[in-house]
């Protein structure tokens, strides 16, 4: 077992340092070559790693763990490398990242942020790339908030898909082990490998997960008057990411979100609150005061309930969720705020309670209700400051939501967390069943909006990302079209340059019947990504671009259409 452990002393300082609280000299090496193989990755403090403390953010609780997490085990069987585990706020109680003696963790894209929590620095670590992926626990929204704030994927499973077992519980009804990554397609693969029936956690269960994608025209809800606190930028925000997924072939559906804030309200606001003094009982009442604030009242105020409050608390929770089922009728899935705004640091200092409140205004009812979540990056503000959104279905949705989720990733133009790095080609989905698809670029009149998007949509296509060509090719309006079209032009190397396409999925028995409707001088060929992926594409026939007006400055149709 590696001993090589540096722990650091606690520090109040908000630096990215505070990021970690154990990092390995000599990463825990994974067994094998595994699906993770060459994969590095961090877990939360709170989750049990053999022969390293277990702090979940409080020196004086820590002890040295004797057994690796479930959780653990089975990365590292899958050939994942450990490079150490991460600070977060003090017992998982709180979604802002400033509540640990071992120093607030900021925001990675500006330090006089806060990176949102618990699960601080699980996310800072993935977003700034000094690990592949992370853990990290949710219980009211710990495993989503700081992926919104920066940038990254935070996929919040199904209860119970993925153990708990070696987990230092916050809530344990309500918790969840949940994965970080840069791409949703990694965070994915990282569930395939975690996901599991254990009979050691006391919540685990077998859950049978839909393997059909959500169909190509699906029904989205969002809260009819969201709710952001006075931030227009995250107003905007939101309103792109509407519009963003009505082009994946959405269509937006307003719905009362009374009910489920309700819900989120007695998270903390009623006898439920006695299962956070519940995890921690037997440290909390001989150590209170090595338990700093604002988490040592929540905790104490636990103790105040009786029993009977408790379940007059489960049953008003139940009813609720009785009240937010026929939201579902209606709905494939719902599309929030991750998270509807951004505090500095020094105002979450000044206003801890409300405005750690506020950071969960759409998370905390997701667990309390049984639903899965994913957060996806969605835009950079111009603050500069990242901007996600949190992809909501029922129980056992979770492949579902990867599924969607990798293709608005994509569709967003974004790169990986803090990085620059440009996203890689999507990946397959490990849950989702192969149905015999085609990937066709389009680069005219079929791109969305355009007069013949219909020809895609009506034979059940979704689009996958927009994107751009290798820069080899040269763009030309083409004379005497109806509705005007262009050609696309393959040309020799250093000719030619990246020419905007959407990349659309369509059924393989379609195929067919949209190829016979391109008339000369169009036709199907292989294409060549910028990204290297090669797929079926609109070509032209090099005798129609003779005297055909150059358009490859403009970088595709679209740009062309809109000069006016």
């Amino acid at each position: 077992m590696n001993q090589d452990i540096p722990i650091p002393a606690p520090d109040a300082d908000g630096t990215p340092e505070a990021a970690w609280i154990t990092r390995l000299v000599r990463p825990i090496a994974g067994t094998g070559s595994g699906p993770l193989a060459a994969l590095a990755f961090a877990a939360k403090d709170n989750i049990d790693v053999a022969g390293v403390p277990t702090t979940a953010g409080c020196p004086a609780f820590a002890y040295t763990a004797t057994r690796h997490a479930t959780v653990i085990d089975k990365l590292l069987a899958a050939g994942a490398q450990l490079a150490g585990k991460t600070n977060l706020d003090q017992f998982a109680c709180g979604l802002n990242g400033t509540r640990s003696p071992y120093g607030a963790v900021p925001n990675a894209f500006d330090a006089r942020y806060v990176s949102g929590g618990s699960s601080s620095g699980s996310a800072y670590v993935v977003a700034t790339g000094q690990v592949d992926f992370s853990l990290g626990t949710d219980t009211a929204g710990s495993g989503r908030v700081p992926a919104g704030l920066n940038n990254i994927v935070g996929l919040k499973p199904s209860r119970g898909l993925v153990s708990a077992r070696g987990v230092v519980p916050a809530a344990q009804s309500a918790d969840c082990v949940s994965i970080f990554a840069r791409t949703v397609g990694l965070a994915a693969q990282v569930l395939a490998q975690t996901a599991g029936y254990d009979a050691e956690d006391p919540y685990g269960r077998p859950l049978a997960l839909a393997s059909r994608p959500f169909p190509p025209a699906f029904s989205f809800g969002i809260p009819a008057q969201p709710e952001f606190f006075g931030d227009e930028l995250a107003r905007a925000g939101f309103e792109q990411a509407i519009r963003r997924l009505t082009d994946l072939g959405g269509t937006a559906v307003n719905f009362d979100y009374a009910p489920f804030a309700r819900a989120a309200d007695l998270l903390y606001g009623s006898a439920l609150v006695a299962e956070r003094h519940a995890a921690v009982r037997a440290f909390f009442e001989t150590h209170e005061d090595e338990v700093i604030e604002p988490v040592r009242g929540i905790i104490a105020s636990g103790r105040s309930y009786s029993a009977s409050d408790l379940v007059e608390a489960q049953a008003k929770l139940r009813a609720l969720g009785q009240l937010a089922r026929p939201v579902w009728e209606g709905i494939d899935l719902m599309l929030v705020p991750t998270a509807p705004t951004h505090y500095t640091i020094a105002q979450m200092r000044q206003d801890p309670i409300a405005l750690n409140r506020n950071l969960g205004a759409y998370t905390n009812f997701v667990n309390l209700l049984d639903y899965a979540a994913l957060s996806v990056p969605s835009s950079l503000r111009p603050d500069g400051l990242p901007f996600g959104v949190t992809l909501i279905g029922p129980c056992g949705s979770d492949w579902q939501l990867a599924e969607l989720g990798q293709r608005y990733h994509h569709a967003t133009g974004l790169t990986q967390g803090a990085t620059g790095r440009a996203l890689p080609a999507p990946v397959a989905i490990p849950g989702i069943a192969s149905a015999g698809v085609v990937q066709v670029a389009v680069v005219g009149a079929h791109l969305s909006g355009m007069p013949l998007n219909g020809q895609l949509t009506e034979r059940g296509a979704r689009l996958l990302r927009v994107t751009q060509t290798a820069p080899d090719y040269r763009l030309f309006a083409l004379p005497g079209t109806t509705p005007p079209k262009p050609g696309l032009l393959r040309v020799a190397p250093g000719s030619g340059a990246p020419i905007l396409v959407e990349v659309w999925e369509m059924p393989v028995q379609e195929y067919g019947s949209f190829v016979a409707l391109i008339p000369p001088p169009l036709g199907i060929a292989t294409l060549s990504l910028a990204d290297g992926q090669a797929v079926q594409g609109f070509v032209c026939e090099p005798l129609a671009t003779a005297g055909a007006q150059d358009i490859t400055g403009h970088g595709g149709w679209r740009a062309y259409v809109q000069r006016g």
